[in-house]
């Protein structure tokens, strides 16, 4: 199972944070290197039901934003779907809200000030890991049903044999 260029520059992703030269940057940087379905938001209160419309593949998360921070947002993206993949990357300045935000359900961190080469591979690397994640579940689904489907076969073979 591999993931195509394609695929990952076609993702999508939703930018959030409270600083618009932040988003500016962020947009940039992404649209520079190729990625098709960038958005964003700086009202942390508008990430649920975003998601909940578009389902992204990746959120670049601010931890820092007034009125609900990042960690609030998590718990309430978390409500979505409890059993699903987070797909969150965290962007924080504080060294100390690393392990914390890992714990809430970030599946990474990327500090501030940006790193740029940095900034690219840590998205690229998580979108790939959600990619696969996502192809997974769809074979796992397939595999479910065939096996209802050959379960069902055989028990009308053993009703036909009797």
């Amino acid at each position: 199972m591999l993931i195509s260029t394609t695929e990952i520059l076609d993702a999508s992703i939703l930018i959030v944070d409270d600083q618009a030269a932040n988003v500016r940057l962020l947009e940039r940087l992404l649209g520079e290197a190729g990625y098709l379905q960038v958005s964003s938001t700086m009202n942390p209160q508008e990430v649920e039901a975003l998601h909940r419309k578009n389902s992204y593949h990746l959120i670049l998360l601010d931890l820092q934003m007034p009125g609900m921070d990042g960690f609030q947002v998590m718990q309430a993206l978390g409500s979505i779907d409890a059993d699903s993949y987070l797909p969150v990357i965290v962007l924080t300045a504080q060294p100390a809200h690393k392990l914390r935000a890992l714990e809430a359900g970030a599946k990474d961190f990327i500090s501030k000030p940006f790193d740029l080469v940095e900034v690219k591979t840590r998205i690229r690397n998580m979108l790939e890991v959600r990619l696969l994640y996502q192809k997974l579940a769809q074979h796992n689904q397939l595999l479910e049903r065939t096996v209802q489907e050959r379960t069902a076969e055989l028990r009308a073979s053993e009703e036909r044999f009797r």
